[in-house]
This record gives C-alpha cells, sequence and structure tokens, in this order.
C-alpha cells in the first residue's frame, strides 16, 4: 500500500485516523498504530511482514542483554547478533545474488542465482532496527522495555517503507509520551496534502513525459535535446517523487504527535554538490555519517584515512540504493567530487560567482543521475555520448532533436518550468508573507487551499494509470 493509492486515501487512513482518536489514551493510540502498521506493511508484503518482526524482536532481546551485561564481550556479541539478524535479510534479498554473479562472472563460472524480488522498504527498516542496538550499545537511548513499542517504532506505517530513516534517539521519548492536538493534527494535513499533490501531479506528470521520451527505450539513438530533456525530467521527477514522500510521512507523523526531523531542504539551489548532499536526503546522510563515518575515524585520522572513509561511504551509500554497478559508480561519484570539493576546490567554490558554481552543481548532479537511471552501463555511456553530441548506437553524429522529443516537449510545454519554480523556496517564502501579513486569514486561506489540493490530487490519481514510487525499489 502507498499513500498515492486511493486504497489508503480513502479507507486505511480515515479508519485508523477515527480508531486512534477514539480514546485519549497513549496506550490505545500506540497500540492502533502497531496494528495498522503491521496491517500496511503486510497489504503489499503477507510473508516477509514476520521477517520485519522477528528481526525487531531479537534486536529487543539483544538490547536487553546489552544494558544487563557486565561483560565488555558479552556486549559486543549481543549487539554482533543484533547487527547480523538485522542486515541478514537484507544481505539475502539485495545483495546476495548480486556478489555471487559478480564473482562468477569475474572467473567465467556459468553458475548464477536468481535475483529475489526485494520487500518493499527492506532498507529503510533496517537500518532503523540498527540504530536502536547501537544506540543502545553507546548509551544513547535507553533500551524498550515493551517489545510491542519497539515495533511501533520499527514498523510506524508514516515512515516505514520510505523513510525519512528514524533514529531510535529522536522519537524514544515520543512512543512514551506525545500529545496529539489539533494544531498538529491541521498542519499535519496540510503538509500530507501537498506533499501528496507534490507526488501525483508533479512527479507522476514528469515520469509520464519520461515514459513517453526514447530513453525510456534504454536510450539507444537519442538526440542531444532528447538526452537533455530526459536527464532534466527524471531530475525533476526523482525530487518530487522522494521528497513528495517525505512531506506526506513528516505531516502524517504529526497528525500521530510524532515529529520526524525534515529530509529535503531545496537542494537544486545549491551551489556545490556538498551542499546539495547536506540538502538532500538528510536522514541517510546522518545514518551514514553517525553510524559508519565517524565510527571508521572521520576526519580525525589524517587526509589519506579522512579520503578513504569517504570512499568507503559513498560506495556504501550506492550499495544501498540498489545491488548493481551503476550504483556503485554512482556513489564512488559523488565521493570523487566531494573529496575534490573538500580537498582540491574549496578556495576556487568561494572566489567563483554564484550563478556558475550552482549551474556547474546541477550539471554534476544531472549527470549523476543518469547513472542512476540505467542499471545497463552501456545505456548510461549511450545517454552521456548524445549529450555531447554523439549517437554510439549509429556510430555518427547525434541529431539535434528527434520527432519524439519535439512532440513531448510541446505537449507539456511549460510545465518543466512551472516543475522546477516548485524545486525552490519560492513559494514558501510566498507562503510566509501571506502568513504574516494576513495571519488567521492566510491560516484559513492555506487550509481551504490545501483541501481544494487534497481533492485536486484525488481526482488525479482516479484519472491516472501511471503512478509509480520509485524509491520502493531501494
Amino acid at each position: 500500500m502507498v499513500f498515492s493509492s486511493l486504497t489508503f486515501l480513502l479507507l486505511f487512513l480515515p479508519i485508523v485516523t477515527g480508531l486512534y482518536f477514539a480514546k485519549n489514551n497513549l496506550n490505545w493510540r500506540n497500540t492502533v498504530l502497531v496494528i495498522a502498521s503491521v496491517l500496511f506493511y503486510a497489504w503489499g508484503e503477507p510473508v516477509w511482514v514476520l521477517g520485519m518482526i522477528v528481526s525487531t524482536l531479537i534486536n529487543y532481546v539483544c538490547a536487553i542483554a546489552i544494558v544487563r551485561s557486565r561483560s565488555s564481550l558479552m556486549r559486543k556479541l549481543s549487539l554482533t547478533i543484533g547487527i547480523i539478524a538485522s542486515v541478514a535479510l537484507l544481505f539475502y534479498f539485495k545483495y546476495a545474488a548480486f556478489l555471487f554473479n559478480s564473482v562468477s562472472g569475474l572467473f567465467g563460472a556459468g553458475a548464477m542465482l536468481p535475483v529475489l524480488e526485494l520487500p518493499i522498504g527492506i532498507s529503510f527498516y533496517t537500518f532503523q532496527i540498527l540504530t536502536y542496538s547501537v544506540d543502545v550499545y553507546r548509551g544513547k537511548a535507553q533500551y524498550q522495555k515493551n517489545p510491542a513499542w519497539l515495533l511501533l517504532y520499527v514498523s510506524c506505517f508514516p515512515q516505514l517503507i520510505a523513510g525519512p530513516i528514524v533514529q531510535y534517539g529522536d522519537v524514544a521519548a515520543m512512543i512514551l509520551d506525545r500529545k496529539s492536538t489539533v494544531d498538529g493534527f491541521v498542519s499535519g494535513m496540510k503538509r500530507f496534502a501537498f506533499g501528496l499533490a507534490k507526488k501525483v501531479i508533479l512527479a507522476n506528470i514528469c515520469g509520464a513525459a519520461l515514459e513517453q521520451l526514447t530513453l525510456a527505450g534504454g536510450g539507444q539513438s537519442m538526440s542531444v535535446a532528447g538526452a537533455w530533456y530526459g536527464a532534466f525530467m527524471y531530475s525533476l521527477q526523482i525530487y518530487f517523487d522522494f521528497s513528495a514522500y517525505s512531506d506526506m510521512a513528516i505531516g502524517l507523523g504529526r497528525v500521530f504527535g510524532f515529529k520526524y526531523k525534515e529530509n529535503f531542504d531545496y537542494p537544486y539551489i545549491s551551489k556545490s554538490v556538498t551542499e546539495f548532499w547536506r540538502r538532500w536526503h538528510i536522514s541517510l546522510g546522518s545514518f551514514f555519517r553517525d553510524y559508519i563515518y565517524i565510527p571508521l575515524g572521520g576526519n580525525r585520522k589524517g587526509v589519506a584515512r579522512n579520503i578513504i572513509n569517504l570512499l568507503i561511504v559513498w560506495a556504501l551509500t550506492g550499495l544501498w540504493h540498489g545491488a548493481s554497478w551503476n550504483f556503485v559508480l554512482w556513489g564512488l561519484y559523488y565521493g570523487i567530487i566531494l573529496i575534490a570539493e573538500k580537498f582540491l576546490l574549496k578556495k576556487v567554490i568561494s572566489k567563483t560567482p554564484a550563478w556558475i558554481t550552482h549551474i556547474t552543481t546541477l550539471l554534476f548532479v544531472m549527470v549523476g543521475w543518469i547513472l542512476f537511471y540505467y542499471t545497463d552501463l552501456s545505456a548510461v555511456s549511450q545517454h552521456l555520448l548524445a549529450m555531447v553530441g554523439f549517437d554510439s548506437a549509429a556510430g555518427t553524429g547525434a541529431v539535434f532533436c528527434d520527432a519524439v522529443t519535439l512532440a513531448v516537449m510541446r505537449k507539456y510545454t511549460v510545465f518543466p518550468l512551472f516543475a522546477a519554480l516548485c524545486c525552490t523556496p519560492v513559494f514558501k517564502k510566498l507562503r510566509t508573507f501571506v502568513l504574516d501579513k494576513f495571519d488567521g486569514i492566510g491560516q484559513g486561506a492555506e487550509t481551504v487551499a490545501a483541501t481544494a489540493i487534497l481533492v485536486l490530487s484525488v481526482m488525479f490519481l482516479i484519472g491516472q494509470s501511471y503512478n509509480p514510487f520509485i524509491y520502493f525499489r531501494f
């Protein structure tokens, strides 16, 4: 089940919300959320929901052993068991076939493992389980006495399948003591409504345009304009798709009394790739910083070690997104750029006009999304070559604009420009101005606008056949 589905919007969410607010008792409300979250996940994964539950219970027991053990060795052993239990399922489904088949191909062996269908959201909830065990081991958080409440943290449906990745220490207190207010409900539903519109209207239209371009067939015989237009539209789609889900998750969290941290901060206004990654998928960056980069030594052990640590982190970041070489290259691509910005280009960037660094950053990011889009590396090279005017399939220069691209550009006219404007804080600043200027009237107008947008989004869903969600495959 996804937020942008009629089943969720018209059936699941109203029923769960009604049951949640039926009693002003936190134990009742937590119980409603636990049951609803398990059902929400089981809707799409009726078998592998058991894997999530078992992994959670193993880590529950391991955390108790960590706290009660007086032996340092036993504490480490308990943590190790918890980590293995968390990672084992993820490795089996996501990486086992990739690693085996890569090694098999390297040595010319004929044996191949079939690639398994990945359980939805497994990467997200695995990381959350890991933060619990590690935070308890570090003394950063107290262990959870009630296993049902630990399952609530892991499975809470607003952020279960696509984040943001919530660290246990950030919400542990909220599980046991939080208030669901009218203001929180209203502001949360507004955030959800605008996030839904971002997904259904903006992301889905960008995706529909992409489906009609030549690159949907693998990038062969692509024109220069088609290559650039496709890269631009995919950059918009993936931002709206993923940030919309984060917006909806944060909004639903507020409805039920949770305050999740922001996950996106207008990344396309960045003036360096380093800044871009401070603004994009913030919760993932925080996870790798706190649980991988700093434990490896961070920047505390010299330049050479710092570079190695950054490359390790970014290779793992790529692998987290998918078990394919294009994702590994995507991660290393960013790792190399970030290392160059940190150690070689910092002064150059600071002295370069902002509009130049902004354009340069966007170009680097668009190239990165091409690596991200295709799992076939030959398609990556075909797309990149088409962008500089070479048709690798034909072995000649690429045409400037093909008929398909021209038809798509005419069909969507100014939509990409409007969508690009939505990637900036323009509308956020406009909202702040209206609320400051008109106060109560502005709040009322925003509520009416959010309601209208929610209704419009539902109408779009009724008429749409294209409604995928990119980050489900991670």
